[in-house]
């Protein structure tokens, strides 16, 4: 202990005054606390909207929103490869602020009158989402190509946010200004839009493997899954070590053959995954907890979508939009 401290506790009249001094900073901290709560933003506005592909033809819904945009399309996209899409890019881009970041693997289309950037190449640009107008924001799994939207099953959800507008938007500024498989961590990681809790991070700089495994240590009752390519050994491990409860899970057919895929080693410990039968792919991204709890974004439960690509998430606590995915998983696990 330093001298003052020693001051402090000599004599009853100067541990009072230390008293006080602690009452004042616990005061303080909270204060400090209540400022931080304070700070997540409550929204009202229209209800997200969620579409399944093929069945809800999402590249049709996603049209429809960037040809109503005002001022301004902002997407990150893998893919681009759908007819309708490119023209109505390319259409808006006459009047409107049209923005495209795509994986360098991938074609630019023909999009006219635009800016498209690549990524560098170093990792995927593995992204799926759009911010029309800085008022919303269009994200899943959902990469807009014929296979995605005619073929494979997938989601695609519409969120009216501007915090999430804001955090994408801090993100596709980062894609575009060429900072790639790194960032700055999200601005709002929970918003409140409706009541309903809505969490968004950013792979790799907000590490989406731990989010996902903490909502796994944390079930209660159940945990469905349905994921593209599942080789991810921390999520694999928080899976076993919930044996006791409800797990089902769907791999995609063509990835589950992995030497890495999960599937085979959380069949030999007895948990009920299975490959998906369908002909085509599976390419959601989703974890269900609780029946209450979806996590459903760009990400796929990998060690390269965790720590390389750039990737994102969203974790919505509520029941009404989890029955949707739910109903979704039903249909493919039967």
């Amino acid at each position: 202990m330093n001298k003052l401290v020693f001051k402090l506790f000599d004599g009853k009249w100067n541990f009072a005054v230390f008293l006080i001094l602690i009452l004042i900073l616990a005061g303080c901290s909270s204060t400090i606390t209540g400022k931080a709560a304070a700070e997540i933003p409550k929204e009202t506005g229209k209800s997200p909207e969620v579409y399944f592909c093929p069945k809800d033809d999402c590249g049709k819904a996603l049209e429809a929103k960037i040809l109503a945009a005002n001022s301004s399309v902002h997407c990150a996209i893998y893919d681009l490869k759908l007819e309708n899409l490119i023209s109505a890019f390319s259409e808006k881009s006459k009047s409107i602020d049209v923005k495209i970041v795509m994986d360098s693997d991938n074609q630019k289309g023909q999009i006219k009158g635009n800016a498209v950037r690549l990524d560098n190449n170093n990792q995927l640009m593995h992204n799926k989402f759009c911010i029309i107008d800085n008022e919303f924001i269009v994200t899943g799994s959902f990469n807009p190509t014929h296979n995605d939207n005619f073929q494979n099953s997938n989601n695609m959800l519409v969120v009216y946010s501007k915090a999430l507008a804001d955090n994408y938007e801090d993100e596709f500024n980062e894609l575009w200004n060429g900072k790639f498989g790194k960032g700055s961590n999200v601005k709002y990681p929970v918003v409140y839009i409706n009541n309903i809790e809505v969490e968004n991070y950013f792979c790799p700089e907000d590490k989406c493997a731990s989010k996902v495994t903490e909502l796994v240590n944390n079930a209660k009752e159940s945990i469905y899954f349905m994921a593209f390519s599942f080789t991810n050994e921390e999520i694999g491990d928080a899976l076993l070590r919930k044996n006791k409860i409800e797990i089902k899970g769907i791999f995609d057919a063509s990835q589950s053959s992995s030497k890495y895929s999960q599937l085979k080693r959380l069949q030999e410990f007895g948990l009920d995954v299975k490959k998906d039968s369908k002909k085509y792919k599976l390419h959601h991204k989703v974890f269900i907890i609780d029946n209450s709890t979806v996590v459903t974004g760009s990400f796929n439960p990998t060690q390269g979508g965790d720590t390389k690509n750039d990737e994102n998430i969203l974790i919505i606590h509520d029941k009404k939009i989890t029955n949707l995915f739910l109903r979704e998983f039903d249909s493919l696990w039967k």
